[in-house]
């Protein structure tokens, strides 16, 4: 159980240390340059590590439940600095979740086409499964649409400006939006994180 813990939790690490850097790397390319000089530009886990998002919670989440979920320190941009002041933030933000989706389709397709590729370590093909799962989860989370989420950022970028009362109201009530979402909403979009993972790995998850 404690290798299973360990594992897991590792996996996290480097799918939200993905993500983050994918965010920061997109900034970079569109002008700003916030992440560089912060030394995030970096896949070195000890540079965006939160103990809270990537340790207690996610520590605490697989006691309880038997699944993992966590954050990194979010990779900090200025997007006055990006060179598309329509689309950047959207960019930005969707680069995150997209990441996730790239290692899914990667580690997906190994586990699809593992006899073809010879590939019989179980251990690994778990590994694998795990590093699906949880970037599914990471993709599909982040993109819904409450603040501080990627999907909130992509969302007001299509939001024209004189319904920015609407923004104001959703971020004020956020974290209880999150909250609810988390606790009475969430079971209803696992069934598209299973409906993926059969997609991308050929076996079912029940």
């Amino acid at each position: 159980m404690e290798f299973n813990i360990i594992l897991t939790i590792a996996i996290l690490i480097m799918s939200v240390v993905i993500h983050e850097v994918s965010h920061g790397y997109s900034a970079y390319l569109l002008g700003d340059n916030t992440a560089k000089y912060a030394g995030r530009l970096t896949l070195n886990p000890l540079a965006h590590l939160d103990m809270m998002g990537s340790f207690i919670v996610p520590l605490l989440a697989y006691l309880s439940v038997g699944f993992v979920f966590g954050w990194a320190k979010p990779v900090p941009y200025n997007p006055y600095n990006l060179r598309n002041q329509k689309w950047g933030d959207a960019i930005v933000a969707i680069s995150g979740p997209a990441s996730n989706f790239i290692m899914a389709i990667v580690f997906g397709s190994i586990i699809r086409f593992s006899s073809f590729l010879g590939i019989t370590n179980a251990l690994f093909l778990e590994a694998a499964q795990m590093v699906v799962l949880i970037n599914l989860v990471l993709m599909i989370f982040n993109l819904v649409p409450i603040p501080p989420l990627d999907g909130s950022k992509i969302l007001f970028s299509l939001i024209p400006y004189q319904y920015i009362e609407v923004r104001k109201t959703i971020e004020r009530y956020s974290f209880l939006l999150i909250l609810l979402f988390i606790f009475f909403l969430w079971k209803f979009v696992l069934p598209i994180v299973f409906t993926l993972f059969s997609l991308l790995t050929g076996l079912g998850l029940y």
